[in-house]
C-alpha cells in the first residue's frame, strides 16, 4: 500500500508509506486559508452557470458572465458583464463594457463598449461609449452614445438667421 491513502472508521485521512508507520494525520483546530497569488480585479472572472436562477442586485469587483437567469440590477462599473448565449437577464445593468450572446431584456449603461453578438436577443435601453451589433442580432430599443458629435453645431443665433431668410420651395397654382 505505498503511497496510498485511507480513511479509517473516524473519518481520519491517513497517509501509508513504507517510510512511515500507519498514524492518522492530527487534524488541525483551526485550518488556516490559503492565499491565491496576488491577480489585478481585471482578471477575475465570476461565472453563474446556466443551472442557476438568481433573484435580485448583484455589486461587484470583477467580471461576470451569466450563463444561467437573473432577474434584478447588476452594479459593476469598473468591469465588464456578459450574458452567454445560454444566459437570460431582466434587469439594469450598469458596467464598463457589455457583451450579449443570450437574452436581456432591460437597460444597459455602459462606461466603455457594448457588444451585441449574432446570437443575442435583446430589447431595451442602452446608453454607451459606442455599440456594435452583429448581423443576425435582435434588438428593439433605443440607442444614445455618449460622446461629442462629430460636426460643429450651429450656434443658435445663426440657426434663427438661416430660418429666416430660407426661400420657400413651394409654387402655387
Amino acid at each position: 500500500m505505498l503511497g496510498k491513502t485511507k480513511k479509517t472508521e473516524t473519518d481520519t485521512t491517513i497517509t501509508v508509506s513504507s517510510e512511515e508507520e500507519l498514524k492518522p494525520s492530527a487534524p488541525s483546530p483551526r485550518p488556516t486559508p490559503t492565499r491565491a497569488p496576488e491577480s489585478t480585479s481585471s482578471e477575475k472572472i465570476t461565472t453563474i452557470g446556466e443551472n442557476i436562477s438568481i433573484e435580485g442586485q448583484i455589486r461587484g469587483d470583477e467580471h461576470l458572465v451569466i450563463e444561467g437567469s437573473l432577474k434584478g440590477n447588476v452594479e459593476m462599473e469598473k468591469h465588464n458583464f456578459k450574458v452567454g448565449s445560454n444566459g437570460r437577464v431582466d434587469g439594469e445593468i450598469r458596467a464598463q463594457n457589455v457583451s450579449i450572446s443570450g437574452q436581456l431584456q432591460g437597460t444597459i449603461q455602459a462606461q466603455s463598449k457594448i457588444e451585441i453578438t449574432k446570437e443575442a436577443d435583446f430589447v431595451g435601453d442602452i446608453k454607451a461609449q459606442s455599440i456594435s451589433v452583429e448581423d443576425g442580432a435582435y434588438f428593439k430599443g433605443s440607442i444614445e452614445l455618449n460622446r461629442e458629435p462629430h460636426r460643429k453645431s450651429i450656434p443658435a443665433a445663426a440657426a434663427k438667421s438661416t430660418l429666416a431668410t430660407g426661400t420657400d420651395t413651394k409654387k402655387e397654382k
